[in-house]
């Protein structure tokens, strides 16, 4: 692991470089002074995923979603307690595909929920569907 990582502040954005022995303390970002993990998924647009995929050290795993979504809902809490126990070995984030019709496009999403894992900015796992916890966490953990 490098000295220092890239990770990108959930509020303003911005690019932190924290030094890897202090990253499971968490830490703060050096703009907007907010905490950079805040235990629960991340919200994600058209204009800030970019940011986050291409900037952060740390991987990064998306659910694409929908509000109209059964599974989908089943799977929001799941994916939140999932947020709490994996930060800040990774981020997690949310799409709602509704409002980013463009980032689901771009990903080529067909089913939701749909969880794609991406490192160092690039997809490299993708699962459709809803799970429980432990294998949600389990599946992340084989991965990570």
């Amino acid at each position: 692991m490098a000295d220092h990582l890239h990770i990108v502040c959930p509020h303003c954005h911005s690019t932190n470089r924290l030094p890897s022995a202090r990253l499971q303390a968490g830490g703060r970002c050096g703009r907007c002074k907010q905490r950079l993990f805040l235990g629960q998924p991340l919200e994600l647009s058209q204009g800030n995923f970019a940011r986050h995929l291409q900037n952060s050290d740390i991987p990064l795993l998306v659910d694409f979603w929908a509000p109209w979504c059964g599974p989908c809902k089943m799977m929001a809490p799941v994916f939140a307690q999932a947020a709490a126990q994996l930060e800040p070995k990774l981020r997690l984030a949310k799409v709602n595909t509704e409002v980013e019709q463009g980032l689901a496009a771009q990903y080529n999403i067909r089913s939701i929920p749909t969880l794609l894992l991406f490192r160092q900015g690039r997809e490299v796992e993708r699962l459709a569907g809803a799970m429980d916890l432990q294998n949600l966490l389990a599946w992340v953990n084989s991965r990570v």
